[in-house]
Formats: structure tokens, C-alpha cells, sequence
């Protein structure tokens, strides 16, 4: 009792320097506080990740992105390339498995996080994933050659992913495991995933990116739930019938290895719109809105 006492009155007069929210701390060192070193403490914990300080770890990620070696980039981009394919494959497994009821897309559609878990916690490069951590520290910037190195990165890693989602669309097509059952599920969650138009593809792709765009923010203040995060929002984007410019490409490769689909068809129907899509979600709308929101206070800080 006398240690919660004494603890009391030294959380009166310590210096709160440590606490990360300004006007908090202002308040506490005029009015001084009954809460407790152990409580104070839980407050900085829980008001550490501001906005601002989620942009700084986003921006931070992006800088480090932006002067990796072009090598470096195209080995990740073609790992993520191959490991997005098993969102498609683990979604067709369940619907090969399930039975044809109403409530099947609710279940199958969390194959579709799979690839995303081992790209994401891989540190696997991922275009879609890129769009917003490498345009923050463009948007900070806004010099030339920042965004040269923007359009390096991106050209690297989407060269890349198309090339590892190549190959497994036509492992899909060949079906390279002898898995027929799966191989004809998988068949058939491409052609559903083709069906939509060009603008429709634009507008489920602007969606895509932009909840990709929410993992992304989101993880840095997460934690230990940083696994549910990234399935559940990938799951959003099975479930909703969004368009991916990644997974889809497997989809799109799987049906033109199996001949059921032309070259040309696919780049103006899907590649073309979703790819469109995905950048103006993650970049266009939730990077600049998520730069918009910390501008007033980088421009604070900088004075």
C-alpha cells in the first residue's frame, strides 16, 4: 500500500518525457496524475503507434526498398511470384474438398490468405504490397530521382512476380502434381475470376489495392496479431471477388496455358484494369490519404 502511495506521488512530479503523446504529457506535468509508473507506462505502450509514427516505420520500410539491389529485388519479386500461387491452389483444395453448399466460399475463400501469409511474413517482395511503402518516401520527397528509383523498383518486382506466377499458372494448367480434382477447381475459380469486365476488374482492383494498402499500415501497430491481420483482410478480397494484378495472374496463366484463354484477351480484360486498379488504390487514394493525415505535422517538426 505504501510502495502504490509512493508510486503515486513520484507519478506526480516525474518528468514524462518518455510519453509519446504531447498534449497528454503538457496536461499531466500542469495538473500532475494519481496513476502509477506501471500505468503510465501502459498508456505510452498503447498511444506509441500515432499516426505519424506508423507513417515514419511505413516510410522507413519504403526507403530501405528503394536502395536495395536490383538482384536482390528480382529474387524476392520471383519468390513472391511463385509463393502467391498457393492462394489459388489452397482455395481450390478446399473447394475441391467441400461440399457444393451455400456456405462453401465462406470457408474456401481462407485458402486464398495462404500465399499472402508467406509472402508477407517472408519478407517476400510483392508488388501490390510495394505500392504504398515505396510511394511514401516519394511523396516526402518529390524529386526526380526518387521517383526513378520508384519506377525501378516497381518494374523490377512486377517483372518478377509475372514471371514466378508464370510458372505457376502452367504447373496449374499441366498439372504438374497429379492432383485432377484440384487442377479442375482451380480451372474453375480462373474462369469465375475472369468473368467481370474491364471496368469492373478497375473498380474490384482499386478495392484490392487498397486493402492490401491497409495490411501494409496496419501491421506496424498489430503486434502479435499480425497473422490474423494479413488473413483476414486477404480473406475480404476472395470473399468480395476482388481483382489482384498477383494471384489473378495465375488465374490468367492457368488459363492461357490450358488454352482456354488468349494473350491479348487477358491483358485488356484483367492484366491491364487491375494492374490500373491496385496502383490507384494503394498509391493514388490510400497512400496520399495516409500522407495527408501525418503532412501537417512533418511540416511541424521540420520547423
Amino acid at each position: 500500500m505504501n510502495s502504490r502511495k509512493s508510486d503515486q506521488a513520484s507519478g506526480k512530479t516525474t518528468n514524462l518525457k518518455r510519453h509519446s503523446n504531447d498534449v497528454t504529457e503538457k496536461r499531466i506535468e500542469q495538473e500532475g496524475s494519481t496513476l502509477t509508473r506501471t500505468e503510465l507506462r501502459e498508456i505510452e505502450r498503447r498511444l506509441s503507434l500515432r499516426p505519424l509514427a506508423i507513417y515514419e516505420l511505413v516510410r522507413q520500410e519504403g526507403e530501405d526498398e528503394l536502395t536495395r539491389p536490383a538482384s536482390s529485388l528480382w529474387w524476392s519479386g520471383l519468390a513472391a511470384g511463385l509463393s502467391i500461387g498457393f492462394s489459388v491452389f489452397t482455395q481450390a483444395t478446399l473447394r475441391a474438398y467441400l461440399p457444393d453448399e451455400p456456405w462453401r466460399p465462406l470457408v474456401e475463400c481462407w485458402g486464398y490468405a495462404v500465399g499472402f501469409l508467406i509472402v508477407i511474413l517472408g519478407r517476400q517482395q510483392l508488388f501490390t504490397e510495394i505500392t504504398l511503402t515505396a510511394t511514401l518516401p516519394v511523396l516526402a520527397r518529390r524529386k526526380w530521382r526518387a521517383i526513378k528509383a520508384l519506377l525501378r523498383l516497381w518494374s523490377v518486382v512486377f517483372v518478377a512476380n509475372m514471371i514466378g506466377t508464370a510458372v505457376y499458372g502452367a504447373g496449374i494448367a499441366l498439372d504438374v502434381l497429379n492432383t485432377p480434382e484440384i487442377t479442375a477447381a482451380a480451372l474453375q475459380i480462373s474462369r469465375e475470376a475472369m468473368e467481370p469486365g474491364p471496368w469492373s476488374t478497375l473498380l474490384r482492383g482499386i478495392a484490392a489495392g487498397w486493402l492490401i494498402a491497409t495490411v501494409v499500415w496496419v501491421l506496424p501497430s498489430a503486434q502479435n496479431a499480425g497473422f490474423l491481420v494479413i488473413a483476414l483482410l486477404t480473406y475480404l478480397i476472395a470473399l468480395f471477388h476482388l481483382s489482384h494484378i498477383i494471384a489473378g495472374s495465375v488465374e490468367a496463366m492457368a488459363l492461357m496455358f490450358s488454352g482456354e484463354m488468349m494473350p491479348h484477351h487477358a491483358i485488356w480484360t484483367f492484366y491491364l484494369p487491375a494492374l490500373v486498379g491496385n496502383i490507384l488504390g494503394g498509391s493514388a487514394l490510400f497512400a496520399l490519404i495516409s500522407y495527408g493525415q501525418v503532412a501537417p505535422e512533418l511540416d511541424t517538426r521540420g520547423n
